[in-house]
């Protein structure tokens, strides 16, 4: 496929030619030639309305439901909604039945991304079926291609096994991802603790419940070493400790979904279980805080956290429906209307270094690997645009600012008709 895409401005720091509006010619999937008014015979010319151009966005948490989910999800479907939404790569979690705990179930999500646009990246289960009581196969898991090892919306309560995985996984230069959560704080907390859940008559968690946590796996991380990511952080304390850790010169990074980032607990008035989210929504001054985090670069990473749910999990009384919310088609709109772009780009893109893996620069001989969208205009998201099998999302009624047309990757072009 020989394409040139017209009147393109590219958005890449780390190209010569950043913010600078040029056709980008691409030939078997290698950028060929960069410059004003190219043309050439047999190739097609790709023209789309204020065309922006960055490197591939990556999405460090996305769920899919198969195997084990297909009503929820299907990898394929996952997979183009993601292209559709601007993600030339995922981090899917091991959130599937069965959990993805060992090498052959590292191979058989791999094996799905062969020959799609958008690639998918395994993160393994750090513990055996995500149970939290015996360390997973992560040598093996690593070897197959796993970039990193987490149990997806649930904390390790053993602070030893963590200890344990923060020293193991430094002999072959692996990541653990946990998650900050005190389950016995957390009790059978539902919302935020605050104002907004005594007002509803709703089950609070306290920040402390993340907080305490953060802190331990910090320290924990301080006295073995190695690499630890902390995902969708929530509390101002939080943002803190991190900042504080970096500083000390702890190899940290972290995350916060877009929806917390968004949305404060103000929008459970109407008890929407859309919203029951994990984290759960925050206060303003605890939203303000994650912004500022995002803005100064404690922040590393931004995730949609991409959960599709169905119906007979998510459409019940608050207190029984499970967390979560479909986020990829949103992400860039919703982050657009808070952040300026050149930090949305950023933020979209940096889950490559965390991970490890090597950035593809918008540049002549590299590999054609970005992202298509019109950072203008102005829409409100309606169920009609959703992409996902699951229908559940935080964002119904939401004001979005710009669109994602899609990608190029993998030598193919996948395009949003919507």
């Amino acid at each position: 496929m020989n394409l040139i895409f017209k009147n393109a401005v590219i958005v890449d720091p780390s190209s010569a030619y950043h913010k600078q509006t040029v056709d980008i010619e691409v030939q078997n999937g290698i950028i060929s030639k960069i410059g004003k008014e190219l043309s050439a015979p047999d190739f097609e010319n790709i023209e789309l309305d204020n065309l922006h151009v960055s490197q591939g966005w990556f999405d460090s948490s996305v769920s899919f439901g198969e195997p084990g989910h297909e009503d929820r999800e299907t990898i394929a479907n996952g997979l183009d909604v993601a292209a559709k939404s601007g993600f030339t790569d995922v981090a899917v979690q091991p959130s599937g039945a069965p959990v993805a705990d060992k090498q052959a179930d590292i191979f058989f999500l791999l094996s799905k991304s062969a020959h799609t646009a958008t690639k998918i990246h395994p993160i393994g289960a750090l513990t055996k079926g995500s149970e939290g009581k015996d360390i997973a196969e992560l040598f093996d898991m690593k070897n197959a291609g796993a970039i990193a090892f987490g149990d997806y919306q649930k904390a390790l309560q053993d602070a030893n096994l963590l200890k344990i995985a923060l020293q193991y996984v430094q002999d072959f230069n692996g990541l653990v991802i946990a998650l900050a959560q005190d389950d016995k704080i957390k009790g059978k907390g539902v919302v935020h603790e605050g104002e907004v859940s005594t007002r509803l008559g709703l089950k609070g968690i306290p920040a402390l419940a993340e907080e305490l946590q953060v802190a331990r796996n910090l320290y924990l991380l301080e006295y073995t070493g190695g690499k630890l990511h902390i995902p969708t952080i929530s509390t101002a304390r939080s943002v803190q400790l991190i900042r504080e850790a970096k500083a000390k010169g702890l190899n940290v990074t972290c995350s916060v979904a877009v929806h917390n980032l968004l949305f404060t607990d103000e929008v459970l008035a109407d008890f929407d279980s859309n919203y029951k989210l994990l984290p759960p929504l925050r206060p303003e001054d605890e939203r303000k805080a994650l912004v500022d985090g995002v803005m100064d670069g404690t922040i590393d990473v931004i995730t949609s956290d991409h959960n599709p749910l169905d119906v007979e999990v998510k459409k019940l009384e608050f207190d029984l429906a499970k967390d979560g919310t479909i986020g990829l088609e949103t992400a860039f709109g919703a982050l657009n209307t808070i952040l300026p772009l050149d930090v949305v780009i950023e933020k979209l893109t940096a889950a490559r270094s965390v991970f490890g893996l090597q950035s593809v620069s918008i540049q002549e001989g590299a590999a054609a690997s970005f992202t298509l969208f019109n950072p203008d205009g102005n829409s409100t998201f309606t169920e009609s645009d959703v992409l996902s099998k699951s229908k559940n999302s935080a964002f119904f009624g939401q004001s979005l600012k710009g669109k994602a047309y899609g990608i190029y990757n993998n030598g193919k072009l996948v395009l949003n008709a919507k």
